[in-house]
């Protein structure tokens, strides 16, 4: 039976533990530490993602990530009532930290009910906030399971994300001539200028339902008095509709042709590149029906829905592991504001929990 009380203090325990994205050996030695106790075999990648195993056919996997974005150092978690937040000054550390504690705490419960359950690996990365990048860089030989349920999502396990878009990440270095701009102005060929143009050609924003676009990042020139010679942009776009992913990406590339004819004499170097691919999984899907039955025997309802974000489960689905991803019961991730509902942290261990039981 879970236990309110032990998943809040194994909650508290582990935001107390700093692991910003680089910096989760703490907490990681922690995690392998009870993983350990509770019978699984831990190993550790090249990249120091933990991958626990233990014996049986056919694994489920369960999924989370051990880092968390800044300010996320010196956590003090607040326990008030059904809320636990910071004190303030940090974020909480729920994304994803209270994925795992209810991950930890299903499995505990399990051991102490000697329940029969289905085998399990349980799969931690590394730098998920910063490009999905432990991820990108498991070992899937350590890795035998075929589905995977990812505790990622904002707000309640009901929320089941069954899909999410591919994303492209742009990168653009524009070269022009410098020049002193008070003397021979003329003479230069503004980087800026030009990064301007490109920005204002490509489209911003949702351009659908399921597409969006977004410069995020412009820099360059040197000192105020000089044309300023190199720029560089940085962006992204994506799309659960790999039709419109193609046309938005031949609108990029139709703009960047344009303005090189515009300005002849610049260096204009893009880079278009798939962080992560898309998925999509009906509702019929096996697994989702599998989760949301779970659920309906907790009485609670799934609510089926995509995301415009991504998750280690789209790299996951890029090496074949069919995966879900369920709310963990953290709201306002990533701001000082951040809180996780107490119940709403329960019933996510109840429905890992439910998940594993053989009937």
């Amino acid at each position: 039976m879970i236990n309110r009380q032990r998943l809040v203090n194994t909650f508290c325990e582990l935001v107390k533990i700093d692991s910003p994205s680089g910096e989760e050996e703490a907490v990681a030695q922690d995690l392998q530490r009870r993983l350990t106790a509770l019978g699984f075999t831990v190993a550790r990648d090249k990249y120091g993602n933990l991958i626990a195993s233990e014996p049986g056919e056919s694994p489920l996997m369960l999924s989370a990530h051990m880092d968390t974005v800044e300010p996320g150092r010196g956590i003090k978690p607040q326990v008030n009532g059904d809320t636990i937040t910071s004190d303030g000054t940090t974020i909480l550390g729920g994304d994803c930290k209270a994925g795992i504690a209810a991950i930890l705490e299903a499995l505990t419960s399990a051991k102490e009910s000697r329940a029969r359950r289905f085998p399990v690996q349980v799969v931690l990365t590394k730098g998920e906030e910063v490009g999905l990048l432990g991820a990108r860089n498991l070992d899937f030989t350590l890795v035998h399971a075929k589905e995977a349920v990812v505790f990622d999502g904002n707000g309640p396990v009901t929320k089941v994300t069954i899909a999410s878009p591919t994303y492209v990440r742009l990168t653009v270095h524009v070269t022009g001539r410098s020049a002193h701009a008070g003397v021979e102005p003329e003479k230069g060929l503004s980087a800026i200028r030009i990064a301007a143009e490109l920005i204002t050609r490509l489209p911003q924003g949702r351009l659908d339902p399921e597409t969006t676009f977004n410069i995020g990042n412009i820099t360059g020139g040197s000192v105020r008095n000089a044309v300023p010679e190199k720029a560089s942009i940085l962006g992204e776009f994506r799309s659960r509709n790999p039709k419109t992913l193609d046309r938005v990406r031949q609108q990029v590339l139709d703009t960047f042709a344009e303005v090189r004819g515009k300005y002849p004499d610049a260096q204009i170097h893009e880079e278009l590149e798939v962080d992560f691919p898309g998925y999509s999984l009906g509702a019929d899907d096996p697994l989702v029906s599998r989760a949301s039955q779970v659920l309906a025997g907790l009485s609670l309802e799934a609510e089926l829905g995509p995301t415009g974000g991504g998750t280690d489960a789209n790299v996951f689905s890029g090496q074949g592991i069919r995966c879900v991803v369920v709310g963990m019961s953290t709201q306002a991730m990533h701001t000082a504001r951040e809180f996780v509902h107490i119940p709403d942290l329960v019933n996510a261990a109840r429905f890992c929990e439910a998940l594993l039981a053989r009937t």
